[in-house]
């Protein structure tokens, strides 16, 4: 069932690779922009970078379509990015303004989309699993023939609710893609000592659900893998599950000092494998892209992130009677669809 084959990569125009660098530009960027405030004072409470991670949301974003539903972790700011929320909103909601997604109140690991089927980043390690495959149990129900992405890391791959999920996507036959963005170590311990098993993409084969791992580095094998696995979905054959290669520059949270490895290996992977610098790099040897092309695309980006990080600043806080709002639902969701 499972595999560690991967599709053979989709040919792509010189427009769609210019917009994977931009969009894994924009987190790139977005991401240094919010370590950098972190420092100043200006966001509290944890914050967790998706620096060097860029190329699975944006692979799997190109493969999903119009009103396919998406759930995942506390780090979880590219994934707002990648499918298209407004970096002055996230960036608003991080520092705790008025100007946010949740009006300042939920801060990184809370914050929401309904328009963009962004159903949140979640604290609770592997709580978001469970959700995911709620959400794919509506769509089955609804017949609408949409795909939820349900993401998660190597650590929570070990939580217990995160295979009830996959047993009752199986048996229900779910439209559930599951992924899990292996970074190699959770919140600061190695995978080699904290998983029993290596091959977590082959976790699903008791219960019937195929996977395969991909190189999270390489935005068009992820893509490819995604168009793979939405596909199976979209067919009525239940979950699939993702086991996508991937590391963090940075610690697990802006507190944590990384010392469960050597800086060597961060700079290592930073040289070698960066998914950023690889598209780049196709972009010039194939000669879709000059340097002054690419520096008009970053450019750009700045401009958008200092916007983002202007309109946080200048937007004032939550009101206090604001404590009191948005704790239960005025109207429930079955009255308002009568």
């Amino acid at each position: 069932m499972a595999t560690r084959k991967t599709p053979a990569k989709p040919n792509v125009s010189a427009e769609e690779l210019k917009t994977y660098y931009h969009d894994m530009l924009l987190i790139r960027r977005f991401e240094e922009k919010a370590g950098q405030l972190y420092g100043m004072g200006l966001i509290g409470g944890f914050c967790h970078l998706y620096i060097g991670q860029e190329a699975v949301v944006v692979g799997l974003e190109a493969a999903a379509e119009e009103g396919d539903k998406r759930v995942t972790s506390y780090r979880d700011h590219g994934h707002m990015l990648a499918c298209g929320m407004d970096p002055n909103g996230v960036m608003a909601e991080l520092t705790g303004r008025e100007g946010g997604y949740s009006k300042g109140k939920g801060g990184s690991m809370h914050m929401f989309s309904k328009e963009k089927n962004f159903y949140g980043g979640h604290g609770i390690v592997g709580a978001q699993v469970p959700i995911g495959t709620g959400l794919a149990f509506a769509d089955k129900y609804l017949g609408n023939d949409r795909v939820s992405f349900a993401y998660f890391g190597d650590g929570a791959a070990n939580q217990g609710q995160v295979y009830e999920s996959f047993n009752m996507a199986s048996l229900w036959k779910l439209p559930v893609i599951f992924v899990i963005e292996n970074n190699m170590y959770a919140m600061g311990t190695s995978q080699t000592r904290s998983t029993s098993s290596a091959e977590i993409y082959k976790r699903g084969e008791p219960y019937g659900i195929p996977g395969e791992e991909v190189d999270g580095m390489d935005v068009l094998a992820v893509k490819a893998a995604g168009e793979k696995a939405v596909a199976h979905c979209r067919a009525g054959k239940g979950p699939y599950i993702l086991e996508v290669k991937t590391y963090r520059y940075r610690g697990h949270s802006m507190s944590d000092p990384a010392k469960y490895r050597t800086r060597e290996e961060v700079q290592k992977m930073r040289t070698e494998k960066d998914a950023i610098e690889h598209v780049r790099d196709m972009l010039i040897t194939g000669k879709h892209a000059t340097e002054d092309e690419l520096k008009e695309i970053d450019k750009t980006i700045k401009d958008i992130v200092n916007k983002s990080a202007d309109f946080a600043k200048e937007s004032p806080e939550p009101a206090l009677d604001e404590l009191w709002t948005d704790i239960y639902a005025d109207v429930a969701p079955q009255e308002a669809d009568a």
